[in-house]
Formats: C-alpha cells, structure tokens, sequence
C-alpha cells in the first residue's frame, strides 16, 4: 500500500477570538509534533494483511475553555476616619430661688355686739362685812439706823494697846465685824480687815466684845444687826 500523504483536518480557527485561535493552533502543533516523534519511534506502526506497514496520524485537539472575563474592579474610596464627638457640656438649670411673697394678714371680724365694760379700776381698799377698811401697806421705805459706839453715857474704855507691840513698834487698824443686838451687846465678833500683826487683832477682837453700843433701829423700833468697828493702833 502506496505511502498516504499525513493529512490532517484542523478545524478553522475561531474568528471571534483572536487569542483562543493562537492557543488553538499551538495545541495542533504540538499534537502533530507528538504523532510524528510516536511514528518514528514505531510505537504506532501496524501491519496491513498485505505486509505493508499503515500509518495512523492521531490528531488531537485541544479546546480551551473560556476564560472567564476578568471581574471589573471597583475601586473603593477609603473612608473618612470618624470624627471624634466633643462631649458636649450638661445643661445646668439653675436653682429657682422662691421669691417672697407679701402675704396679707386677715383679722377675724369683730362681733358687731360689745362686751359690756368693766369697771376701770378697782378700789384700793374694799369694806370688809363690818365696815372696817384694809389698811394700806407702807408706801415709803422705813429708815435704818445702823449701831453707834460712841455715846458718851456709854463709857466705853480705850482699846489696850500691847506692851509687846509697843516695843516692837507693831501699829495699825483693825476693822471688826459685830452682831449688835436689841440691847446693845455684842453678840458676835469677827476679823473682817487684819492689821498685820496678830497681838493688835486679839486686842481689838476683845475690847470690841467689851463695849456697849446703841441698838439700831429700824422705823424707829430696836432690830438686831451687824455692825462694822474699826479699831486703831497708834504710836505716839
């Protein structure tokens, strides 16, 4: 059997798409350049019934699946940081002071019928069942007359002067406070004022006991009452 020419039937590239022909084509290309490396290595040789070796061409074709359109990317503004929010101060309401308010006093209505009037004052004295007036109390303070020691009828002797204070040279006074009483004596005796030197008080402790006195008196009328002596020392 006469040698057949290796002819291959490729299928028309795609006029619609210009780079799926070109890939189409290279894949022809290289399924010839495989068929013809596997013929000359003999692995496709078979034989005829007449002796004569066939040839088999294998063609194989490639089609590329479509790629898909790349996706449209949509460019995306960056977004504005967010503004940071200024807290905003709290309202004070202020305090309603409370206004005074001049608020009219209303005074109860008078009945229009009138007590009857009451005597404007009463009598100072009111007669008792007899007929006999209250006596009136005193209006005027009574008059105090305050003990007296120097009356001449009462003959009261000079203090004794010490002979040890005479010598020292000890001198002063001495007041003595004394409870007088209705009959001129004195009833109690005390050192209210000290002349410095205990000889001259005991001296004019006792001549102040000694002595007589002129009751005081009272409206007129002997009451019993402290009375204050001074007594005095004194160097000649």
């Amino acid at each position: 059997m006469p040698d057949m020419p290796l002819t291959s039937k490729l299928p028309s590239p795609l006029p619609h798409h210009k780079h799926r022909t070109l890939r189409v084509t290279a894949a022809v290309l290289l399924g010839h350049g495989s068929v013809i490396w596997l013929a000359s290595t003999g692995l496709l040789g078979t034989v005829a019934p007449g002796g004569d070796t066939e040839q088999t061409i294998m063609a194989s074709v490639v089609m590329e699946m479509p790629v898909p359109p790349n996706p449209v990317t949509q460019s995306v503004l960056p977004k504005a940081p967010p503004q940071a929010r200024t807290p905003t101060p709290p309202q004070v309401t202020p305090a309603l002071i409370p206004t005074p308010v001049a608020v009219p006093v209303t005074t109860p209505a008078t009945n229009s019928t009138t007590a009857p009037a009451l005597p404007a004052s009463a009598p100072a004295a009111t007669a008792t069942a007899t007929g006999n007036p209250r006596p009136a109390p005193p209006t005027a303070t009574a008059a105090v007359v305050l003990p007296s020691s120097d009356a001449d009828y009462l003959n009261n002797p000079t203090p004794t002067y010490p002979s040890m204070s005479r010598r020292m040279g000890e001198q002063g006074t001495v007041l003595v406070r004394a409870f007088i009483n209705t009959e001129g004596r004195a009833e109690k005796a005390e050192i209210r004022t000290s002349s410095g030197y205990s000889r001259l008080d005991d001296a004019a402790l006792a001549t102040v006991q000694r002595w007589r006195y002129v009751p005081g008196k009272r409206a007129g009328v002997a009451e019993a009452m402290w009375f204050n002596v001074p007594i005095r020392f004194l160097l000649d």
